[in-house]
């Protein structure tokens, strides 16, 4: 029943039964040391996260957890108001796996027949709400990343077989072939020229909650990659991942507009394009304001974008907005404005269409 502590008899995994007992002795004045140290260190966040063992009985979670593949967890976090994360693919499938039920003083995460997939971070805060603006309240959180182990997936699954990740000079990129056994081996191989790729343990790492870190991204890493894991058994083999070198100046976007005609004829067809280069991650929004805008004049805007290989390693992402005029009337005289919208800011182009 959901809302009921899971009360199947597992066997224990390895270190589970080692939880400190409560009635341990422990001096008082230790203890008010310990205590206040602990306030003192930078105001630390009380951890409000728990998970509900056999019998009723809680425990407090460290930053990682291991559990096979297949069982079933439940998760407490204390407050009237809480929000929780967890793997993002657990929303795309709107998997029934999942339970989630606020009660009145605490919230509660239950995942059923967990799998290989399932491994990533789950986290909870509380909400500290005035009227409609809620924000988060950064001393209460509580945070855990469960590996959910299975000798047949030493990979976490993705939904493609292919993934695409962009080298940027200016930060670190992440190859994110995470495994679902911490203690896994995994290396990185080229696929072209057929190599093992050095990991120096700086520069190249890897963390098994995220992938293999590139700290410094240059050209020459670029190519096709895939990540190799053992664990007691014959290796795994990861998706294949084609890294693609980035080089494209930070800012507002870089943006023209052109017109198939600076002057056209009545009943003509008129196209005007805004186009904008940039970062092949980067979206990029259009704005239109043109002649016949106010008076309800029908137009038709297209806006599209695709990827551009440079020749020298770098990619670029050429995003497209075309409003075209099909029947074009004296209404239709004017200037044609387009603003490009990135998260650096926007970007103001204009021209002009006469009759003829």
């Amino acid at each position: 029943v959901i809302g009921q502590p899971v009360k199947s008899k597992r066997p224990k995994e390895p270190g589970e039964n080692k939880i400190k007992p409560v009635n341990k002795k422990v001096k008082p004045k230790n203890a008010k040391m310990k205590e206040r140290e602990s306030v003192d260190s930078s105001l630390k966040s009380q951890s409000i996260l728990t998970q509900v063992m056999d019998k009723g009985h809680f425990q407090k979670l460290a930053a990682t957890l291991s559990l096979a593949a297949g069982q079933s967890i439940e998760l407490r976090c204390k407050g009237s108001n809480v929000t929780w994360s967890y793997p993002s693919y657990l929303d795309t499938f709107k998997d029934s796996r999942l339970s989630i039920k606020q009660l009145d003083r605490h919230s509660q995460l239950i995942l059923a027949n967990s799998t290989a997939a399932d491994t990533g971070e789950y986290s909870c805060w509380l909400q500290l709400c005035n009227g409609n603006k809620c924000r988060k309240d950064e001393t209460k959180t509580g945070s855990t990343y469960i590996f959910f182990t299975d000798k047949e997936e030493l990979f976490v699954p993705t939904p493609s077989y292919f993934e695409i990740v962009y080298l940027n000079p200016d930060k670190p990129a992440v190859i994110p072939c995470r495994v679902t056994t911490p203690s896994a081996k995994v290396t990185l191989h080229r696929e072209f020229p057929a190599e093992e790729i050095e990991t120096d343990g700086t520069d190249i790492f890897y963390d098994a909650k995220k992938g293999f870190v590139f700290q410094h991204p240059t050209s020459d890493h670029k190519g096709i990659v895939y990540c190799k894991a053992e664990s007691q058994g014959a290796p795994q083999i990861s998706i294949k991942y084609h890294l693609l070198y980035v080089e494209v100046p930070k800012g507002p976007p870089s943006t023209t507009i052109a017109v198939s005609s600076g002057r056209a004829g009545l009943s003509d067809r008129v196209h005007v394009i805004c186009t904008v280069l940039g970062e092949p991650d980067v979206d990029v929004s259009f704005r239109w304001q043109y002649p016949g805008q106010e008076s309800g004049r029908p137009v038709i805007i297209q806006n599209f974008w695709r990827l551009i290989n440079r020749g020298i390693g770098h990619t670029t992402r050429i995003s497209k907005s075309v409003l075209l005029v099909e029947d074009f009337e004296d209404t239709d005289v004017g200037n044609y404005v387009c603003i490009a919208q990135n998260l650096q800011g926007e970007t103001t182009v204009a021209t002009k269409v006469e009759l003829k």
